[in-house]
């Protein structure tokens, strides 16, 4: 078991705390729910990412006999504490909605529930995978709304924080739309398509453009991308333009280039002029440098002759918010609803759905209803059960479902929600019954 997916990658307080439920014999039923509470500035939309990680830790939620070791030795936790871990294994339930499916604040995306001291001790790394993820998704669907069906590629890897990240922001961005990525382990082990072309350095470590982009097409006569801004763009197209009649005897096309700096738009008109006269009319146009969905929008405004983008650093880190006010609250325990009344936290109690109406303009969405799992209500259902005593419930989606699901669910926004712009907020209802459930736990106090 790699660290990443360990027990012990979690805050203290979660162990010090099941110490505390198990000593009490504290161990009946709890729900927790995991929900975002606002969006970050000028997003009017979040999508549904990183469930597929979750139920992965969750099957595999065992302490080794080496960390039970390490737990005893540190001197915080009493024997029965020790015992109870040593046993652990995820025996609850989970509901949630499918990934790539866009949500709002205020609607749960992933219920547990779970003995108390299990379910509290999962917060840390569902939390964890969920945030990360869904914050990734939702800026790559922006970014694919902007580009205006150019494709999109992720390069972000090398300035991602942390390894897992990176690969993460891989998974996370295709499913949201993206053609694929640089990251060769998301090839391995998602399936996610490869793209990638050449480094400045390739470029600067030959004496001269030309024979680098020789050698590269060379190395590479099924992939010939070339890196044509190292020194003087327009003149390394001259020199590809030139090349490229070598090459062609050889049986080896230049399928592209790729530009990376100054600016992109005239360059890439000057670019185009120069290929095309040069008899390169099939030559694609990859643009990159430092691109966010702001820049690709403006980009696609231009009418610049790009025809895709790879997007990096901005995307992987979501530099513009790099976090989601999400929480992991307790709903329940017991069979008693529970309600958090923090100032400017409250939580609604009890176990909910979210029902989306989509009787809007041009089928787009119209609104959500918030309510008790009890209560049911015309409209979609959007969460679902998933994982049933600690086993999954059906097979494992493929990226391919959820990356459809989530081209319907963009499609499906209004187009206001759609821009980058900040738009009046969508109309999420919180129901009569789940109002009453409020003051009812209130008023018990």
């Amino acid at each position: 078991m790699t660290p990443s997916a360990g027990v012990l990658l979690t805050d203290l307080y979660q162990l010090t705390m099941v110490q505390a439920y198990v000593e009490q014999g504290m161990v009946e039923q709890a729900v927790f729910e995991f929900f975002v509470r606002r969006l970050p500035p000028r997003r009017n939309f979040l999508m549904a990412a990183g469930l597929e990680q979750v139920l992965e830790f969750l099957e595999h939620l065992r302490l080794t006999a080496d960390e039970i070791d390490w737990l005893a030795s540190t001197g915080r936790f009493s024997q029965t504490c020790l015992d109870y871990l040593r046993r652990l294994h995820f025996t609850g339930d989970v509901q949630a909605m499918p990934e790539g499916t866009v949500f709002f604040p205020h609607e749960p995306i992933l219920r547990v529930i779970a003995p108390l001291p299990l379910a509290q001790l999962v917060e840390t790394r569902v939390m964890n995978l969920l945030n990360f993820q869904c914050l990734i998704a939702s800026k790559a669907a922006r970014s694919v709304l902007a580009a205006e069906g150019k494709p999109l590629i992720d390069f972000g890897l090398r300035r991602a924080h942390g390894a897992e990240a990176g690969l993460f922001a891989a998974r996370a961005s295709y499913l949201a739309g993206f053609a694929g990525s640089a990251t060769v382990l998301a090839g391995r082990q998602y399936g996610i398509p490869l793209y990638g072309t050449m480094a400045h350095s390739f470029v600067q470590a030959h004496k001269d453009e030309v024979t680098a982009f020789e050698h590269f097409a060379l190395a590479q006569p099924d992939n010939v991308v070339l890196l044509i801004d190292t020194y003087d763009t327009e003149a390394a197209a001259h020199k590809v333009v030139k090349l490229a009649q070598t090459l062609k005897t050889k049986g080896i096309i230049v399928k592209g280039v790729r530009l990376d700096s100054g600016d992109l738009a005239q360059h890439a008109w000057n670019v185009r002029k120069i290929l095309d006269e040069g008899g390169m009319r099939e030559a694609k146009i990859l643009a990159s440098g430092n691109l966010d969905e702001y820049r690709l929008r403006d980009l696609a405004a231009s009418g610049a002759p790009i025809d895709s983008f790879a997007v990096g650093t901005a995307m992987t880190t979501s530099s513009d918010a790099p976090s989601l006010d999400c929480a992991y609250k307790l709903q329940e325990y017991a069979g008693r609803p529970c309600r958090k009344r923090s100032e400017g936290k409250a939580t609604w109690p009890g176990r909910k759905q979210v029902y989306r109406h989509g009787d809007g303009p041009e089928g787009r969405l119209a609104y959500d209803i918030v309510t008790t799992l009890e209560d049911r209500q015309e409209g979609r259902p959007l969460l679902q059960e998933v994982m049933k005593q600690g086993r999954r419930v059906g097979s494992p989606e493929s990226l391919s479902e959820i990356r459809a699901r989530a081209q319907r669910e963009l499609a499906s926004l209004p187009a206001p929600l759609q821009s980058l712009d900040e738009a009046p907020p969508f109309d999420v209802r919180i129901s009569p019954t789940l109002q009453d459930l409020a003051k009812t736990v209130d008023e018990r106090g």
